[in-house]
C-alpha cells in the first residue's frame, strides 16, 4: 500500500528567508488532502482551460482562484449568524496583507453584527474602524526579529474552532489571480499549538 506525503506551508522552501521568515507547515499523509495536492501539481505541469471547475473538485483544501474566497465568506457568515442568534462568535485572522474589498466589506458585516474579530496583519492593511461596529475590531501588526509570514485563519464555529494555514494573503492578487492552498487543521494538539501562538501574539503589548 503506497503511502504519500504532502507539505501544505505559509511559506516556501528557500534557504535565505528560511533564515528570517515565520512560518508554518503541515507534513501530512492524509489520503483527501494528499487527493487535493496532486490534483493542484497535475494542474501546474498541465494547465486547462476549466481551472477554475477543475479546482472545484478538491475537497480537503480551500484553493484559489475564487473558491478559497467562497469558502471565507461562508464561514464568516456563520459567524456573523452565531452573533446574530447572541452566541459566541469570533474570527481570528494572521496575514501578511489584507486589501481584497470583497473581505472587507464581509469583516465590516461580521463587526457590525457583533462577531469579535481580531488581526494580526504585518503588512497592507486596508480596513477601516467604523463606529457602527458593534465590538471593535482588534488588529495588530508584529514587528520582531523574524519577519511575521504566517497565514493563519480561525472560526469559532460553534465550538469546533476551524483553524487553517494557507499560503494565501487576503489579496485580490492572491484570490483570484493564483494558485494557492488552505489546509485545514484537525489534529487536536497542533490545534491547541496554533491557538496558542495566536493568542500569544494576540496579547504582546510590546
Amino acid at each position: 500500500k503506497t503511502i504519500q506525503y504532502g507539505f501544505v506551508s505559509t511559506g516556501n522552501f528557500n534557504e535565505k528567508t528560511a533564515k528570517v521568515y515565520g512560518d508554518h507547515l503541515l507534513m501530512t499523509s492524509n489520503r483527501g488532502v494528499m487527493a487535493d495536492i496532486n490534483k493542484v501539481f497535475d494542474l501546474l505541469r498541465h494547465p486547462k482551460e476549466d481551472l477554475i471547475e477543475f479546482l472545484k473538485t478538491c475537497k480537503h483544501l480551500m484553493v484559489c482562484p475564487h473558491h478559497m474566497r467562497e469558502k471565507i465568506i461562508g464561514y464568516i457568515n456563520k459567524e456573523i449568524e452565531e452573533a446574530k442568534a447572541g452566541r459566541k462568535a469570533e474570527i481570528i485572522i494572521k496575514a501578511n496583507s489584507f486589501s481584497d474589498k470583497i473581505l472587507i466589506k464581509k469583516i465590516y458585516d461580521a463587526a457590525n453584527a457583533g462577531v469579535t474579530v481580531k488581526m494580526i496583519v504585518r503588512g497592507i492593511y486596508c480596513v477601516v474602524q467604523q463606529k457602527n461596529f458593534k465590538i471593535p475590531i482588534q488588529a495588530i501588526s508584529i514587528v520582531d526579529e523574524y519577519l511575521e509570514h504566517a497565514r493563519v485563519m480561525y472560526f469559532y464555529n460553534k465550538g469546533s474552532e476551524d483553524l487553517y494555514i494557507s499560503s494565501a494573503d487576503w489579496m485580490t492578487r492572491n484570490l483570484d489571480y493564483r494558485i494557492e492552498a488552505a489546509a485545514k487543521i484537525t489534529q487536536k494538539n497542533l490545534k491547541k499549538e496554533l491557538k496558542d501562538l495566536l493568542d500569544i501574539q494576540l496579547n504582546d503589548n510590546v
